[in-house]
């Protein structure tokens, strides 16, 4: 087994038990919310969901670490991986208003049965490349010799080449964010620091339709560095900005040209977001309750609306589902330990501070061992207790498992540094230094 990294603590609400079981909690949200059939996953627990691509992604990057960890055999984990991996195989790929995809990449919201587009979703580039990332990573992990683990590989290995990377350029410099069948591209492509850099490092390492280094260049010069709160970082306000691309990468020591003149990484960037965040908290600008040193995590996440913020509807604006910012918002006092917890790996120390004291203040946050998506403590009831959004959302369980892991064992950041796309899209896009200098482990995904 992976050694546990110390928890520096005095009390023992968060400890290396605690979090085994949180991460396995997190874990069943993925065979509990899938069609066994075709593989799918509801973006959330809620009745009626759709199907969310990039939830479908983290289920398939849960999987090898729940076979590892001992929550599921490896051929019940195969077959669900293998389920997925066939049905987007087979999908409708014509960008009908009804099909499952185009050019490679998949609508962001799909039918849980027939896994046809629905609520006229764009085509999604970031969320084809977090599916794209769990496929590798499902790849990476099964390679027995055995006819389905052969098969899952070969799956992904096509569903990877048949993306037209270039294409999602539409001649602009950077890649967009999404296309409808309904008017053809959006009007926006990935401008300012985002999530994308697992995205434009897929592109970039296709061996069929790649983009360039400039297209790369081309995004980090629309990034914004700023100094908040004494801290020179990278700007971006929702904290999960700072974890999607990390939870298969691992960015420790390894730089671009950017980052490179700044003389950080992004590992040490997501470090610095996270305590401006506990920054932003203390100061607590528009006095929201709850809000302090052990009690922060502005995110995108589930908020309240006015249909169901409860007693103290219209005190505030809420925004229902939003990406949450510090320090220029949006801000409607809504909180997500989810974020926190995947904070662990750079911050340690004060993410499970404020684990213990969000669990101690607010038992409502956690049924049945599973931390709901967010809390609001300034919408609290007649009795003090916080709004709580209701049901699970995808994203937010899967991220736990990956970040987890990151923390206790490092494993899947080992996994993913011998996942060579993933490696030589990093390298076109001029990332260097500590472990892509190093030859690749002999051993990859075995621990």
């Amino acid at each position: 087994m992976p050694k546990i990294l110390p928890i520096k603590t005095s009390t023992a609400l968060v400890d290396d038990a605690w979090l085994e079981r949180l991460q396995r909690a997190a874990f069943e949200y993925f065979p509990s919310n899938t069609n066994p059939s075709n593989g799918l996953v509801a973006d959330t627990s809620r009745d009626g969901s759709p199907v969310s691509i990039s939830v479908v992604g983290l289920a398939l990057s849960c999987y090898p670490v729940a076979v590892e960890r001992g929550w599921i055999g490896r051929d019940e984990a195969v077959q669900y991986c293998l389920a997925a991996l066939r049905f987007f195989s087979a999908s409708d790929q014509s960008g009908g208003p009804s099909a499952t995809g185009y050019q490679g990449f998949y609508f962001h919201f799909l039918d849980m049965r027939t896994g046809a587009r629905v609520w006229r979703s764009e085509l999604s580039m970031i969320d084809t490349a977090l599916l794209i990332a769990g496929m590798l990573t499902a790849q990476r992990y099964f390679t027995a010799t055995t006819p389905q683990e052969s098969e899952l590989r070969e799956l992904a290995d096509a569903l990877y080449r048949r993306i037209d990377w270039h294409w999602a350029q539409d001649g602009g410099d950077t890649i967009r964010q999404g296309w409808k069948p309904e008017c053809g591209f959006l009007h926006y492509g990935w401008e300012g620091y985002s999530e994308a850099i697992v995205l434009y490092a897929l592109a970039m390492g296709s061996p069929t339709h790649p983009i360039t280094g400039e297209c790369y260049q081309s995004w980090t010069a629309t990034y914004q560095w700023e100094n908040l709160y004494d801290f020179d970082f990278l700007y971006a306000g929702p904290l999960f900005v700072h974890h999607y691309s990390h939870a298969w990468i691992d960015f420790r020591g390894i730089r671009d040209k950017f980052m490179q003149e700044k003389r950080s990484d992004y590992f040490e960037n997501t470090r610095r977001a996270t305590y401006i965040q506990r920054e932003y908290a203390q100061r607590n600008p528009y006095e929201f309750a709850g809000y302090g040193e052990n009690c922060w995590g502005l995110t995108a996440c589930d908020g309240p609306t006015e249909e169901n913020s409860g007693a103290a509807r219209g005190t505030h604006r809420v925004f229902g589902y939003a990406a949450r910012g510090v320090p220029y918002g949006p801000d409607d006092g809504t909180l997500s330990c989810p974020t926190v917890v995947a904070s662990l790996p750079f911050a340690p120390d004060i993410a499970v501070e404020a684990m213990q004291y969000m669990l101690a203040r607010y038992p409502q946050i956690i049924s049945d061992g599973r931390l709901a998506s967010s809390f609001n403590p300034t919408l609290a009831d007649g009795e003090g207790r916080p709004w709580v959004s209701a049901g699970y959302y995808g994203l937010d369980q899967g991220v736990m498992v990956m970040m987890i892991e990151n923390y206790r064992s490092g494993w899947l950041w080992a996994l993913m540094r011998n996942c060579p796309y993933l490696t030589q899209g990093l390298r076109n896009a001029g990332f260097a230094g500590g472990w892509l200098d190093k030859p690749a482990a002999s051993e990859a995904g075995t621990r």
